[in-house]
C-alpha cells in the first residue's frame, strides 16, 4: 500500500507545477499566474501568514481573478494546493508579432550580382502613372519629372477617385532605397505621369511624356504600358525608335495578353527597343484535384488576393455571376462564372456568405488575369479557365465530390499572361528577354503591396541597364540591348527551351551582361514572310569579342523541318578586342511546309555556348490583319471624322461599316479603302450628313486572295 501512495504523490507533484520550459534549479525562483475562485485581498493575507517566503508580483482583478507571484518550485507547489487556487500557468515569453519581413526579388537579385555598381549618376525616366514621390524608399532618389496628363511639374500618382499605385511599384522596383532596394538603388528616378485617372492615357500624352524624358537627358525610360495595336507603324513606336536613335535605352513591358501569339502591342513591337515578357520563378502553383479523376485544375491567384493555401477537401458550390443573394456557400468553395460584377464584388459577397475559397471561371475560351481593386479578405480568390469551370461542374459540384488543393512544382515558366509575338509587319520576335513579372513586391502609396505582370518585369530590366550605364558610361543603346540578349539564359519547359516568341533570348543575367564576354549583334534572325513558293534569304549577325582572350565559336546545324534547309558558318576565330561578321541563310519549299509560325534557336558552340533565336512565319498564320482602329470626329473636315488603324499585310480592300450598339442597326460604309497597303492606314471617315450621338460599332472587313475578314471596334461618338 505505501508503494502505490508514493506512486500517485509523485505523480501529483509533477503535473500540479507547470515548470517554465527551461527546468529550473531546485533552489532557482520563478514566476507563475494562478487564477483564483474568490477575490484576490483575502487570499494574499492568508498567503503572507501560511507562505512568507513567496512574492506577490501582481494582482488582477478586472478580467481575470489572480495573482502572479514568484518563489521556488518547492513553496510554488504549496500555493497550487490550496483550496482557493483554480489553476495555474507559468509566465510565457511574448513578442510582438509585427509583421512577416517582406520579401523582394530585388533582393533576391541584386544578392547574386558580383559586382559594386548601384546606378549612381544614372537618370532613369519612368512613364507611367506618376509616382508617389514622398514614399520613404523613393524620396531619397526622386530627382523631378513632369506631368503631362495635367501639364505641370507635379507627377504625383492620382489621388482620390481612380486612384494609382502602379508607376510607384514600377520605381520601387527600379531604384527604391529603404526597407526595400531596388536594382539600381541609387540611380537618380524621374516620373512622367502620361496616365491619370485609372491608369488610363493617349498616345498623345505618352508621346509628350517621351519627349520630355529626351530633353531632360534620361540615360534609361522604362514604359510599363501598351496597347493592342501588334505592329511596328505605330506613333508611339516611331517615338520610341526615335528616343533610341537619339542614345537613351528605352525598355518596354511586352503586355498581359498572352498566352496566345501576336499578342505583344505597341510600343512593345519596336525593333529598337528592349521588349521584356515576364517570368515566374521557380515556384509551386495551386492545382485542384477531384477524387477518382485524372485530371487536374490550375488555378491563378488574383493580384491582391492571399495565396491558394487551402489545407483541407472542401466541397463546392456554383454560383452564377453572383449577381442574387448567395445561398449555400458557407464552409465551401464558392465556384463564379466571370461577368456580371467585378471580381472584388464576387469575392466579397462570397466571404460574407462563409465561403472558404474562391473560383472565378471565364466567360470565354481560355485564363483570364485580374484583380480585386486593393480589397483585402483573409479568404484566397482565384481564376480558373472557361474548360476548367465546365469540368469542376460536372465532376465535382454535380456529383457532390469535395475538391482538394495540391502544391506543384513548376520550375522557371513563362508567365501565362505574357504577351507573346511576333510581330505583324515586320515580322520580328518579341519578347526580347524575360525578367521577373509574378507576385512582385514593392512600393505603393502608403506601404507595399505584391503586383504581377510584365509592367513589374520591365524595371528589372530598365534597373539592370542603369547598372550597365554606370559601368560602361560609353555604351550605347544598342550595345546594352546585345550584351542583354547576348548573355540572357534560355529557360526550359522539362527538356526544350520556350519558343523565342515567348522568351525572346531567355532571363535575364546580370552578372554575365555587366561583363560580357562577346556581344552578338543582328539577332535575333527575323526572316520575315515566306511568301514565295521557293524562299530564300540570307542574314548576317556580328560577333564582338569583349575578352582579353581568342574566342572560336563554332554554329551548330540546326535539325531542319520538311521543306528547310540551312547554310551556316563555319568556325570563328576573333582575336581580343576585335569582331567578326557572319552569315546564316535559309531556304524553303513551301510545298511541304506547315502554315504558321517556324522558330527555334540556332547554336554558337564554344567554352560557352550561345543561343542564336530565329522565326519565319509561312504565308497563312492566325494574327488580326487589322488592330488598334480608332475613330474621331472632326465636323469641320469635308467629310467630317477621321479613322486610324494598324493593316498588317497588302490586302485587295478594306471596308468600314457603322452600327448602332445594342440594336446593331446599319448606319452605312464610312469608309472604303482600295489596295491599301501594310502599316498604319489613316483617312477621312464619312460622318458628316449622320445624325451621330452614343455608342456604335465599327466593322472593318479586309478581302483579300485568301478571302474575307472581318474584326469589330467600339467606338462612342459625341455628335455635334
Amino acid at each position: 500500500m505505501r508503494f502505490y501512495i508514493s506512486i500517485f504523490l509523485t505523480f501529483v507533484i509533477l503535473s500540479g507545477f507547470s515548470a517554465p520550459p527551461t527546468p529550473a534549479a531546485p533552489e532557482e525562483e520563478v514566476t507563475i499566474i494562478v487564477e483564483l475562485k474568490e477575490d484576490t485581498a483575502p487570499f494574499i493575507s492568508e498567503l503572507k501568514r501560511r507562505l512568507p517566503r513567496l512574492e506577490v508580483v501582481a494582482e488582477y482583478d478586472t478580467i481575470f481573478n489572480g495573482i502572479a507571484i514568484r518563489g521556488t518550485a518547492e513553496e510554488l507547489e504549496k500555493l497550487v494546493r490550496m483550496d482557493n487556487v483554480v489553476n495555474q500557468y507559468p509566465v510565457q515569453t511574448y513578442r510582438s508579432l509585427g509583421e512577416k519581413p517582406l520579401s523582394f526579388t530585388t533582393e533576391d537579385i541584386r544578392n547574386r550580382i558580383q559586382s559594386p555598381y548601384t546606378g549612381e549618376g544614372i537618370k532613369v525616366g519612368i512613364i507611367d502613372t506618376g509616382i508617389d514621390y514622398t514614399h520613404p524608399d523613393l524620396e531619397a532618389n526622386y530627382s523631378g519629372g513632369f506631368d503631362t496628363v495635367d501639364f505641370d511639374e507635379n507627377p504625383m500618382e492620382t489621388e482620390g477617385e481612380g486612384k494609382t499605385v502602379h508607376g510607384t511599384h514600377v520605381a520601387g522596383v527600379i531604384g527604391a532605397n529603404g526597407e526595400m532596394e531596388g536594382i539600381a538603388p541609387e540611380a537618380e528616378l524621374f516620373a512622367y505621369r502620361a496616365l491619370g485617372p485609372g491608369g488610363v492615357g493617349s498616345s498623345v500624352q505618352v508621346i509628350a511624356a517621351l519627349e520630355e524624358a529626351v530633353k531632360q537627358g534620361m540615360d534609361v525610360i522604362n514604359l510599363s504600358l501598351g496597347n493592342d495595336v501588334n505592329g511596328p507603324d505605330w506613333p508611339t513606336t516611331h517615338a520610341v525608335n526615335k528616343a533610341v536613335e537619339l542614345g537613351v535605352v528605352v525598355v518596354v513591358a511586352a503586355g498581359n495578353s498572352g498566352p496566345d501569339s501576336w499578342t505583344v502591342g505597341s510600343p512593345a513591337t519596336s525593333s529598337d527597343a528592349i521588349t521584356v515578357g515576364a517570368s515566374a520563378l521557380s515556384m509551386k502553383a495551386p492545382i485542384l484535384k477531384v477524387p477518382g479523376e485524372r485530371s487536374k485544375v490550375a488555378v491563378q491567384v488574383l493580384s491582391g488576393s492571399q495565396k491558394w493555401k487551402l489545407d483541407k477537401k472542401y466541397p463546392i458550390e456554383y454560383v452564377g455571376t453572383g449577381e442574387k443573394d448567395l445561398e449555400n456557400v458557407s464552409g465551401k468553395i464558392a465556384l463564379f462564372e466571370r461577368g456580371g460584377i467585378p471580381f472584388s464584388q464576387k469575392a466579397l459577397r462570397a466571404y460574407k456568405a462563409g465561403a472558404k475559397g474562391v473560383l472565378i471561371a471565364n466567360n470565354e475560351k481560355g485564363m483570364f488575369y485580374g484583380g480585386l481593386d486593393g480589397l483585402n479578405l483573409p479568404i484566397p480568390v482565384g481564376a480558373i479557365s472557361q474548360e476548367a469551370g465546365k469540368w469542376l461542374v460536372e465532376k465535382a459540384v454535380q456529383q457532390n465530390q469535395w475538391i482538394e488543393t495540391v502544391q506543384e512544382s513548376l520550375g522557371d515558366q513563362v508567365a501565362p499572361f505574357s504577351s507573346r509575338g511576333p510581330v505583324t509587319t515586320s515580322w520580328e520576335i518579341k519578347p526580347d528577354l524575360l525578367a521577373p513579372g509574378v507576385d512582385i513586391m514593392s512600393t505603393v502609396p502608403g506601404g507595399y503591396q505584391a503586383l504581377q505582370g510584365t509592367s513589374m518585369a520591365a524595371p528589372h530590366v530598365a534597373g539592370v541597364a542603369a547598372l550597365m550605364k554606370e559601368a560602361h558610361p560609353d555604351w550605347n543603346a544598342e550595345q546594352v540591348k546585345n550584351a542583354l540578349t547576348t548573355s540572357a539564359q534560355l529557360i526550359y519547359n522539362k527538356e526544350t527551351p520556350f519558343p523565342p516568341t515567348q522568351q525572346g533570348a531567355g532571363f535575364i543575367d546580370v552578372n554575365k551582361a555587366l561583363d560580357p564576354e562577346i556581344v552578338i549583334s543582328a539577332a535575333p534572325l527575323s526572316f520575315g514572310k515566306a511568301d514565295d513558293t521557293f524562299f530564300r534569304k540570307k542574314l548576317s549577325f556580328k560577333v564582338e569579342n569583349l575578352s582579353d582572350e581568342p574566342v572560336q565559336l563554332q554554329m551548330e546545324r540546326p535539325k531542319s523541318e520538311n521543306g528547310e534547309s540551312w547554310t551556316v558558318p563555319m568556325t570563328m576565330e576573333i582575336p581580343p578586342g576585335k569582331s567578326e561578321e557572319a552569315d546564316v541563310e535559309l531556304r524553303l519549299n513551301n510545298a511541304f511546309l506547315e502554315e504558321g509560325i517556324h522558330e527555334g534557336y540556332l547554336t554558337l558552340k564554344g567554352d560557352t555556348d550561345y543561343q542564336l533565336p530565329y522565326v519565319y512565319v509561312k504565308e497563312r498564320s492566325d494574327y488580326n490583319k487589322v488592330s488598334g482602329f480608332e475613330l474621331t470626329q472632326n465636323w469641320n473636315d469635308e467629310k467630317g471624322g477621321m479613322y486610324r488603324f494598324h493593316l498588317a499585310e497588302q490586302v485587295e480592300k478594306v471596308t468600314i461599316d457603322l452600327y448602332r450598339s445594342g440594336t446593331l442597326l446599319n448606319i452605312g460604309t464610312i469608309a472604303e479603302i482600295d489596295q491599301p497597303r501594310p502599316g498604319m492606314i489613316e483617312g477621312g471617315a464619312g460622318l458628316k450628313n449622320l445624325d451621330l450621338k452614343g455608342a456604335y460599332l465599327a466593322v472593318v472587313t479586309v478581302n483579300s486572295n485568301e478571302g474575307s475578314d472581318s474584326y469589330s471596334f467600339p467606338v462612342y461618338i459625341e455628335g455635334e
